[in-house]
């Protein structure tokens, strides 16, 4: 091996220099890094939005007159397209708002209708099992739980709007929310309308401050992360409206109650992998036994059909296959999502995992020639 050369251990003397500078002064440099990173939450937001954004948008370009040749028509298929997309989506959130707000409105009412008898007939049923004693239960039964639940929801609706601190911080946070939404959207349509000479400006300055074979590495690394998502989000969504719509099918041909909102709210937990279907369905059972305990047995029962139905036969075709990533570890990429970012780690987890497992897949698969010839390289390098 080569002797090492001065600007070698210059480089080495750098390196470590800058890493005692950050473990001694980590705490200010910390509170920096969260300064710059609340600074630009817009921008994160924005980019999310035009990532989700751009997938509906590219459908959009790929359909707007493909084969024309006019130049009105290819000035125009950019915002035609992105305006196409965003109404789109507002339009899908609004049905699910009229699919869910009525009813959601009329189940929360007869939920505080039944709450105190329903109460009450528990306690009965306590001192009937012997489990409730005489000084408690005779405690229990002179209280006025319909007065009782009434008080809790104008504490709730009005009680909490008087104290000044909590309604100045309440309007401070959906202030800060709204304007970081508002900044982000206006960030991602920028960056829609003008991708094309943006990933061009990228490309130039990796081409100038990157070596090629790095920049050709994280250039395939972003591809394969971004077929992944995109791939991932097409899937759950059309699973999502699948499930649902099956769901609110089945509702109304057994002549359960609330089918258009548990059908909505069925689609909208779905897009969370593996347990969102079963949050939507325990919501949905809660609300049909306040109506009915027999209507939510069967609801219940049908849910499990359904399930059995999804899981073995939608599922893998539509989104399992989509992202290539065997069950056990989209298990372990929602466990391990939900438990470091909740729902949103559950959401990212899978699309993540399954980019992960496909750059090691396509690794592990490399002829062997070309992987003593990587090998060499690196030791090359070394020397």
């Amino acid at each position: 091996m080569k002797k090492l050369e001065w600007k070698t251990l210059l480089k080495i003397g750098a390196v470590v220099f800058a890493l005692f500078l950050l473990i001694h002064y980590w705490s200010n440099i910390s509170g920096i890094i969260g300064t710059v990173i609340s600074a630009a939450t817009p921008i994160f937001i924005g980019l999310v939005m035009a990532y989700i954004i751009n997938i509906l948008m590219s459908f959009f370009e790929r359909h707007y007159f493909p084969k024309s040749c006019k130049k009105s028509v290819a000035k125009s298929r950019r915002p035609v397209c992105l305006t196409a997309a965003i109404f789109s989506i507002i339009g899908i959130v609004a049905l699910v708002i009229v699919l869910i707000a009525p009813q959601l409105t009329s189940c929360i009412k007869l939920l505080v209708a039944e709450l105190p008898g329903a109460i009450e007939l528990a306690i009965n049923k306590l001192k009937e099992m012997n489990i409730l004693s005489d000084d408690l239960f005779n405690s229990l039964s002179v209280i006025d739980w319909k007065s009782k639940i009434g008080d809790i929801v104008k504490t709730l609706t009005t009680g909490l709007g008087s104290v000044m601190d909590v309604a100045v911080s309440a309007v401070t946070s959906v202030f800060s929310g709204v304007s970081n939404a508002v900044i982000g959207f206006i960030f991602a349509l920028y960056l829609l309308l003008d991708k094309n000479r943006l990933s061009g400006q990228i490309k130039r300055v990796s081409d100038r401050y990157i070596p090629h074979r790095f920049a050709e590495k994280i250039t395939h690394i972003l591809s394969v992360a971004n077929d992944c998502f995109h791939r991932f989000i097409v899937g759950q969504c059309t699973e999502a409206v699948i499930l649902g719509t099956l769901c609110m099918v089945g509702m109304l041909i057994l002549r359960l109650p609330y089918a258009p909102m548990i059908g909505a709210l069925i689609a909208f937990t779905a897009l969370i992998p593996i347990v969102g279907a079963f949050i939507g369905a325990g919501v949905g059972a809660f609300l049909i036994f306040m109506e009915s305990p027999i209507k939510a047995v069967i609801f219940l029962v049908f849910i499990v059909v359904l399930q059995q139905i999804e899981g073995n036969l939608i599922y893998p075709k539509v989104v399992g296959s989509s992202i290539g990533l065997p069950g056990i570890w989209v298990l372990a990429a929602v466990t391990v999502g939900g438990g470091v970012l909740g729902i949103g780690g559950m959401m990212i987890g899978v699309p993540a995992a399954a980019a992960v497992y496909r750059l090691i897949k396509e690794n592990l698969n490399l002829p062997a020639d070309k992987m003593k010839e990587k090998q060499n390289t690196i030791i090359q390098k070394v020397n």
